[in-house]
């Protein structure tokens, strides 16, 4: 059988443990708000028309912040629609998502549900057919506490404390030719830091995310980054990056080792992000907002036709069924996120509810758990304290996109205040079981208090409408420690979790 070593060292510090990377997405596209979070005549549906089966569930997979309104939609939005009495907002056309927008959930509804599920806001303002002055009203009238027209109509509009919403995004894939009102990285980083040298006027503690690229493979990707931040640098305080990753022609290794190109992502920003900064002078570091990651399947949404011109409400589109080899994925790239969370202090999952996201409703009737779902509801309920980069011996195979990949990833966390730690593994073999002896004699742990693995003999397998509970987490037996080694295995095409104390 394989075998895999692996050292921890409490010297081998990342950073400590940032809950706002364990953040998710909540867009006004297809079925994630309408019929997804928002379904008034639901059986659970409280005052408010929120669902509140999709609540607890949200609670369960720990979500922290929740980027809102999006995402692509948010070019076109007219926020003042949302707000005041519903039967008076407007129906208006997406012209992102080609669908009818009701507005019947705005920012102050949404507020509300956030705080059922304890969950931070960060708003995105429209810098596609808007810009400073739209953005300064909607910041007026979410944080200023009262005296002004825009405060007061938040509170006659029943709202009486101010939202203080601490996160911003200056709009959303301002590089993308499918954004309505996409600019030059010129043109968008004065426009951004005109924005956000205006809005920190108002709030000089609010944290401002500037567009980076939409993806790795972006004719622009590295540049845009770098014209952005030499005109945006002392105005903001993150750069976001977004990458969606998907099995393409049958080549499993190459998906199973995504995370090789989150990881390329990110070094490329930061190294780019800190030449700015030397160049300019600065004393400050920017960080990186992964605000939009997931597995997406995108290849065959374009190819579908439930993107039309038929101008419907809460269409159901970008509706991903995960598999088992989806979610050992997700958790690779969750992993990543933590190994780089000195510089990648906030993220969001990319969707959270029917969109590509780790929950799924049917209208009338049940919420469930997507396969994706339990790793990152793991790690989000385990990882505490600090973050741990391990040392990893492992064996190596080749893939066709990403070159040479280990069979094994992990990373680690550690809480000094009550000793106790994590360990998350991903097994990339498609045949074989792994044995990975860790050594964690530095972190005086002497128990295994918990050990879960998500597989299935079928990668392929999912959990569907008929079949909501077909995949989840299993036991894992062969966890053991002794003399201050752990012993796990680890099955083909697997992610596992291992709490120690």
């Amino acid at each position: 059988m394989p075998e895999t070593r692996i050292a921890l060292d409490r010297s081998a510090r990342v950073a400590p443990a940032n809950r706002r990377l364990f953040g998710s997405f909540v867009e006004h596209l297809g079925r994630c708000v309408y019929d997804g979070i928002y379904e008034p005549g639901h059986p659970t549906a409280n005052e408010d028309g929120f669902r509140l089966d999709v609540v607890d569930l949200v609670r369960e997979l720990g979500s922290t912040t929740i980027r809102y309104p999006g995402g692509n939609f948010v070019s076109g939005f007219r926020w003042e629609d949302s707000v005041g009495p519903r039967e008076k907002r407007p129906v208006r056309r997406d012209l992102a998502w080609h669908s009818l927008e009701s507005n019947q959930v705005g920012l102050d509804e949404f507020s509300r549900w956030l705080k059922l599920t304890g969950s931070e806001l960060m708003l995105a303002v429209n810098l596609g057919t808007r810009g400073i002055e739209s953005a300064l009203d909607l910041l007026e009238y979410a944080n200023h506490p009262s005296g002004t027209a825009l405060s007061d109509w938040r509170i006659a509009n029943g709202t009486p404390e101010p939202h203080d919403i601490r996160m911003w995004c200056l709009g959303n894939e301002m590089d993308g030719p499918w954004q309505t009102g996409y600019m030059t990285a010129d043109d968008y980083g004065k426009l951004a830091a005109r924005t956000a040298a205006a809005m920190k006027m108002a709030d000089k503690d609010l944290e401002l995310v500037v567009c980076g690229s939409s993806g790795s493979g972006m004719p622009t990707f590295g540049e845009w980054e770098r014209i952005v931040l030499e005109h945006s640098y002392e105005h903001v305080d993150f750069i976001s990056a977004h990458a969606y990753y998907q099995e393409r022609g049958g080549d499993l290794g190459s998906f199973l080792a995504s995370s090789i190109d989150m990881q390329y992502f990110i070094d490329t920003v930061v190294a780019t992000a800190d030449h700015v900064g030397y160049k300019l002078k600065s004393t400050k570091k920017i960080n990186i907002s992964f605000d939009e990651w997931n597995i997406w399947y995108l290849d065959e949404h374009k190819e579908s036709e439930e993107v039309n011109d038929e101008w419907r409400f809460a269409p159901r589109q970008l509706e991903d069924v995960y598999s088992v080899a989806d979610a050992v994925v997700l958790g690779n790239l969750l992993i990543t996120l933590l190994k780089n969370s000195d510089r990648v202090t906030s993220a969001s999952l990319a969707q959270l509810v029917n969109v590509i996201a780790p929950i799924m409703t049917e209208p009338g009737g049940a919420a469930w758990r997507q396969t994706t779902f339990y790793p990152f509801s793991v790690m989000s309920r385990l990882t505490r304290g600090e973050i741990l980069r391990p040392t990893i011996t492992t064996g190596t195979y080749e893939t066709a996109v990403h070159g040479e990949a280990g069979l094994v990833d992990a990373v680690a966390s550690y809480d000094a205040e009550d000793g106790s730690a994590a360990v998350f593994l991903v097994n990339r073999s498609q045949t074989e079981t792994e044995t990975v002896r860790i050594d964690v004699r530095d972190l005086g742990v002497s128990s295994v208090r918990e050990a879960v693995s998500l597989w299935d003999e079928d990668v392929y397998a999912k959990n569907t409408l008929q079949q909501q509970d077909r995949v989840g987490l299993r036991p894992n037996s062969t966890a053991a420690l002794d003399g201050g080694v752990l012993t796990v295995e680890l099955p083909p095409v697997s992610w596992t979790a291992v709490a120690l104390g």
